[in-house]
């Protein structure tokens, strides 16, 4: 029911609460796909070399075969973003395969996560460590020197730090940089791809042997516990060897569901936009510096660059030395940035992931109390930060020890998301927008031929990496273990103290005032009041939501609360008198619709004694053009109009 705004008598002044929550800060695709950029893009500054440790000059093929595979798991995410748009592996794995193996799976995730930081910060200082001794050399200053490992742990503290303040300020704040951070980062790409192509033209290039049996050279770390064994002999086990110490070019998935929330409408379609800009330029990027380094630097000195694979592709173009090094300045420079965004999206995707473990009763409630300036869960970032500087310490600045152990969370997150999309096909066949490709039915059965192989491709991936990656495992499995028991502890805790649907509800930062303008408000006037009341009748805000251009029109959802006559007199009452689990309850129902159709919403809670009153009295003063409700219980759509009216 909708009702148009007239010039009324003004009234007095109305007590409200007006509600916040981070949770509806959207953003668009271009950001959505920079933030993931940062973790995904970010892996062609250190995978090559990495890679080429473990398997031989190869290294580059099983890059590009990792990278095009990158689009099939992208593919189960944007299929489970669209079942629930908060479809990470918790949520996934918790929906179909129950409580116990979702926790097990977001403890490997939050492994990947809290290395995630660390290997990037670390890999960035280690650039930045090497062109300054390059540059000390080639000017000859002695005292121009640092210790690589050393420098590059302090620096990839110092980043930490500084994007955790980022994050507690906000999501959108930390998303600016990160799209600002892609910009620089696609200039400093085009002219080294474009420089790379010259070089080869003028100086030709050396083969990159194909990824056969023979041109595999596995080194002793890269074997893991098959050394000494008849397996590596094995052209499958091979190629899935090289697949597996590849793998670290495929980070970054589950951040691209955990930021899926914050994807402006049309959620659905800009999520597949996102997904497509992100394959296309991490494939492009990733792969082809692998391939430019082989083809490039000779063998010898490639071996020295390995830490700084793009730094030493700087080195051996065709140019004078002075403008080369400027340009690994340059390449540097944009590393560096690139690899701090890494940082940050780390941040950003385990932020997301604890949130969504505490809604559901498995942490504590305290730590998601958001922060009383910018309405973060700061709680979380702490912890995260902490746990991602520990990681620093420990690593001294060992960016390979750091990159085996991080692919082991890598591959199991994604294995177990698989896994669970799967079994959703049959669990729950409908609630979908979009699924994985190559689905064929045979008796009225559908077979997701295009799920299951890539689920059968992550399982083998995961299980070759546990029996060649020694440190990864021994780590991942005490590190999943461990959080693992602290999750089973905390949730039982929880279950015994805290009533149980006060974990599902929203949390908001709450800001009282004695009067209320649409300045005020920061809504601009011609919004739409929607009154709201039970969580479970909100369809008419659905509705407004659907055929609301936010851009142009404000929405806000109102809740009066109903006092006394005497209580809403002339003395403001307090917050929590106001905004009870009531409010808190519809306004979680709400927050979820807008997060689902990817539109802002105000919300806001007016105290009086009549609600219809209250309504007009709040519309008048935010200079609404028009108050919608739901259907009354009590009353007629025309007894429902004609006392608005009055």
């Amino acid at each position: 029911m909708q009702f148009c705004m007239t010039e009324p008598q003004r009234p007095r002044a109305v007590n409200v609460v007006v509600a916040t929550t981070v949770m509806l800060s959207f953003i668009s695709f271009w950001r959505a796909a920079a933030i993931v950029l940062s973790d995904l893009a970010s892996s062609a500054y250190y995978v090559g070399g990495i890679a080429e440790q473990a398997i031989g000059k190869a290294a580059p093929w099983f890059i590009l075969a990792i990278m095009l595979f990158s689009y099939a798991v992208r593919a189960i995410y944007i299929e489970s973003c669209s079942m629930f748009v908060r479809g990470g592996v918790y949520k996934v794995v918790h929906e179909a395969m129950g409580g116990t193996l979702a926790k097990f799976s977001v403890s490997a995730l939050m492994f990947d996560y809290v290395l995630t930081g660390p290997i990037s910060g670390v890999s960035a200082g280690l650039y930045l460590g090497g062109l300054i001794n390059e540059t000390g050399e080639y000017l000859k200053i002695s005292g121009l020197h640092v210790h690589p490992p050393s420098f590059a742990a302090v620096f990839a503290a110092a980043v930490t730090v500084y994007f955790w303040r980022k994050n507690i300020i906000g999501i959108h704040e930390s998303s600016e940089k990160a799209l600002r951070i892609m910009q620089i980062t696609t200039v400093m790409v085009v002219i080294l791809i474009g420089w790379c192509l010259i070089t080869i033209f003028k100086n030709g290039y050396q083969p990159v042997p194909l990824p056969t049996l023979a041109n595999l050279h596995f080194s002793k770390e890269g074997l893991g516990w098959l050394r000494g064994t008849a397996a590596p002999s094995i052209t499958i086990i091979a190629i899935l060897v090289g697949l597996g110490h590849s793998l670290l070019a495929m980070s970054g998935e589950e951040s691209l569901a955990q930021v899926n929330r914050e994807i402006a409408h049309p959620k659905l379609k800009n999520l597949e936009r996102a997904g497509f800009v992100i394959f296309i330029y991490s494939m492009l990027f990733t792969s082809l510096v692998s391939f430019f380094a082989v083809m490039i630097i000779p063998d010898a000195a490639r071996q020295k660059f390995l830490d700084n694979l793009i730094g030493g592709l700087a080195m051996f173009l065709v140019g004078p030395m002075s403008v080369r090094l400027l340009f690994h300045g340059f390449v540097v420079l944009v590393g560096t940035l690139i690899l701090a965004g890494a940082v940050n999206t780390a941040i950003i995707g385990s932020n997301g992931v604890l949130n969504r473990v505490a809604e559901d009763g498995v942490l504590p409630d305290w730590f998601r109390h958001p922060h009383r300036k910018f309405g973060t869960s700061s709680r979380l970032i702490n912890l995260i930060v902490l746990l991602q500087l520990i990681t620093i310490v420990i690593s001294r600045g060992d960016v390979y020890m750091l990159g085996e152990a991080y692919a082991f969370g890598v591959v199991w997150s994604f294995a177990m998301k698989a896994l669970s999309v799967l079994v959703l096909r049959y669990k729950q066949p409908g609630g979908r927008g979009w699924k994985v490709p190559l689905n064929f039915y045979i008796a009225g059965t559908e077979i997701p031929v295009g799920l299951i192989l890539i689920t059968i491709t992550l399982f083998a991936l995961a299980l070759i990496n546990v029996v060649t990656k020694e440190i990864a495992t021994i780590s991942g499995v005490s590190f999943t273990i461990a959080f693992f028991i602290v999750f089973e502890i905390s949730e039982k805790y929880n279950r015994l103290h805290t009533e149980a649907h006060s974990q599902e509800l929203e949390k908001f930062n709450l800001n009282t005032k004695e009067d209320l303008t649409a300045d005020a408000a920061h809504v601009r006037p011609g919004n739409i009041i929607v009154a709201v009341r039970n969580p479970n009748r909100l369809e008419h805000l659905q509705r407004m939501l659907e055929k609301t251009d936010t851009r142009r029109i404000d929405i806000v959802v109102l809740s009066v609360r109903q006092v006394t006559q005497a209580a809403s007199g002339e003395h403001p009452l307090d917050a929590s008198q106001i905004f009870s689990v009531d409010e808190t309850a519809v306004f979680t129902k709400v927050v979820n619709l807008a997060e689902k159709a990817g539109k802002h919403v105000e919300l806001m809670v007016v105290a009086g004694s009549n609600p219809y009153a209250a309504i007009v009295a709040t519309a008048d003063r935010l200079q609404s053009s028009r108050i919608v409700m739901g259907l009354s219980p009590k009353m007629s759509p025309s007894e429902q109009g004609a006392t608005v009216g009055r």
